[in-house]
């Protein structure tokens, strides 16, 4: 009765298997369409991973160093620093806020290999014996900070596997377990360059505070020195330059000394 009910016009209800077949073949695309495209969506993710690894890698991170380096050394040779000594400071700055700003110029120098010793000179002329010797102490220990920084961040993680000749293991291993009293006979006497101390101690497993409190107090001297060079610069027989010329000559003989009673220890080590 119930198939001739719904023969004759009345209101016909579709079985449950044929609902769930009709679905089935409804959706059958759908599904279709949504595999093929899933690898798809799987290889995009691993690709931007794969390539993000690769940016924040240990070389790529170097290699961002050394342009870095690179574009600041161009832009110090195109600046010319050492034009300061002859033709001063720009007049729109004086004071406190001159020498301010040239401790910042000063730091960013020494990050991109100017001499300190041009610097220090640069600041005795411009700022006299005191402000030039605060100005130049406070870029130099912004300048030692920023190098330490940027060579610990960028470079220490692709460079430390290459220490491994014997007189780099030696240097590494002086740097990491006697931070502060190497870094400080770095600064006292002259030998090693401003920028290859800084940038070793950020290889090394030194820590921050033993490089910048040793670079601080290491620096005072020598600093100081040319400062005040700098500023008698027009009086070479004047007591105070002769003094300074002392401060910078006994340093450099005395490494040059330990450097030679030392030399068999650094062949056989």
């Amino acid at each position: 009765m119930l198939d001739a009910a719904t023969r004759s016009g009345g209101t016909a209800t579709a079985s449950p298997r044929a609902t769930a077949t009709e679905l089935t073949d409804a959706t059958a695309p759908a599904v279709a369409a949504s595999s093929v495209g899933a690898p798809v969506a799987a290889v995009s993710p691993s690709l931007a991973a794969r390539c993000g690894r690769a940016l924040i890698s240990p070389w790529a991170r170097l290699a961002l160093l050394v342009a870095l380096l690179a574009t600041a050394a161009t832009c110090v040779l195109l600046f010319e620093p050492q034009r300061l000594l002859t033709h001063g400071w720009p007049p729109q700055l004086g004071g406190a806020a001159a020498a301010t700003v040239f401790a910042v110029a000063y730091g960013l120098c020494t990050v991109a290999f100017v001499p300190r010793p041009l610097l220090n000179l640069a600041a005795g002329a411009l700022f006299g014996s005191q402000f030039g010797t605060g100005s130049a102490l406070t870029g130099t220990v912004l300048g030692a900070g920023l190098a330490f920084g940027l060579g610990r961040l960028l470079g220490q993680d692709a460079l430390r596997p290459l220490v491994r000749g014997r007189w780099l293991k030696a240097a590494d291993g002086q740097l990491s377990r006697h931070g502060f009293r190497s870094m400080m006979a770095a600064r006292l006497f002259p030998g090693v360059p401003f920028w290859a101390a800084n940038y070793c101690a950020a290889v090394s497993r030194m820590r921050s505070t033993s490089f910048l409190t040793a670079t601080a107090l290491g620096s005072i001297p020598n600093t100081a020195a040319y400062v005040v060079a700098g500023d008698r610069a027009s009086s070479p027989t004047s007591p105070a330059f002769l003094i300074a010329l002392a401060i910078i000559a006994v340093p450099a003989l005395a490494a040059t000394a330990l450097a030679w009673r030392k030399r068999h220890h650094l062949r056989a080590g």
